[in-house]
């Protein structure tokens, strides 16, 4: 993606977005590379790094939330699959 559409999607202001740019760049988590038809712009995509860093932490989140879920009662993981369904309604009805 280009630092424009990085920003708007996060909605903070392009100049914010690219210091988080060149931060990430400098300690090797995400590539810049020239945008193939607009020299005036750049695509930043994730490095190796930067992707093994995401797996790394979604694997650890799923370990955590496994060991929480581990310990409710059946009514309590009931409700949170109530809870889910009713989420996943309104996502649906909003898309």
């Amino acid at each position: 993606m280009t630092p424009g559409a990085l920003a708007g999607m996060e909605r903070v202001q392009p100049p914010s977005m690219t210091r988080v740019i060149a931060s990430l760049s400098d300690i090797g988590l995400v590539e810049r590379r020239p945008h193939p038809t607009d020299g005036r712009q750049i695509i930043v995509s994730l490095s190796d790094s930067g992707s093994a860093l995401i797996a790394d932490e979604a694997s650890a989140r799923e370990a955590w939330m496994t060991e929480k879920l581990s310990t409710l009662a059946p009514e309590q993981l009931k409700t949170l699959a109530d809870a889910v369904a009713i989420i996943t309604d309104i996502v649906k009805k909003s898309e």
